[in-house]
């Protein structure tokens, strides 16, 4: 799926946007349930960064806090997607 999005972004179908913090939450969760993965997660990490254009979003920390949802280790996300004005979030 990630191959296909980024695909997509680099064609130009849409913006693709995250933040460090989105690559250091899936890093974390798949190293958690594929520990053999860890040494090749950071070149993931560097070419889905290079492949993608002005993909990584800054300048979204201020907006978290004013944001209230059901699972607050979600609301970085939101943050970083009303931060770049983002139609869809995708996870």
């Amino acid at each position: 799926m990630r191959d296909i999005l980024i695909e997509a972004a680099r064609t130009g179908l849409y913006h693709a946007r995250w933040t460090n913090r989105i690559h250091d939450e899936w890093t974390r969760n798949l190293l958690a349930r594929r520990p053999e993965l860890g040494s090749r997660l950071g070149r993931t990490r560097r070419l889905m960064n290079e492949a993608v254009q002005g993909c990584l979003v800054a300048g979204y920390k201020a907006r978290i806090d004013g944001i209230s949802l059901p699972d607050p280790e979600d609301r970085h996300v939101l943050a970083a997607a009303i931060h770049c004005g983002a139609d869809t979030i995708v996870s």
